[in-house]
């Protein structure tokens, strides 16, 4: 079952301000605070609604490095990609991980301090990973979009 034009509305005034009580979001919304909340419930119990999150610019608390590593793994191993990604999951640095089909297996996205703390995380846990048969680097210069809400 899809969401209906009112649980997108529902949805379009959570994105534009998810801290909101259910009784200011309700009214926003057009609908009374027991349907909102009924309505909310039930897209989470259905998985579109997953919860809501703090975002936090790791950039004003003093990490200046973002990279992102485009790898390729060793696929003579059929475990590289469990072995490789079990591994990348405990780098603390490690914000995000993707697979990808194609030439490029896995994109990893590593921030750091400055770039001695990048080299560091680098030399020490980036090239120690398993089954690495190729990686490239493309240093994060500015981010010109990024779309934290979908256009219900």
């Amino acid at each position: 079952m899809q969401a209906d034009d009112t649980d997108r509305r529902l949805l379009r005034h959570l994105q534009a301000d998810p801290a909101q009580p259910v009784a200011e979001l309700a009214r926003r919304a057009n609908m009374t605070e027991a349907t909102a909340s009924r309505r909310l419930e039930r897209l989470r119990k259905r998985g579109i609604l997953k919860g809501t999150q703090a975002i936090i610019d790791w950039r004003a608390l003093g990490w200046e490095v973002e990279v992102s590593l485009r790898i390729t793994l060793d696929k003579t191993d059929p475990r590289a990609f469990d072995g490789f990604l079990a591994a990348a999951r405990l780098v603390p640095e490690v914000l995000e991980i993707q697979t990808f089909l194609g030439r490029v297996d896995v994109r990893l996205n590593v921030i750091a301090r400055d770039m001695d703390h990048y080299r560091e995380i680098y030399r020490a846990r980036i090239l120690t990973l398993p089954h690495i048969a190729d990686i490239e680097a493309l240093m994060h210069v500015a981010e010109i979009k990024r779309g934290e809400s979908l256009p219900l």
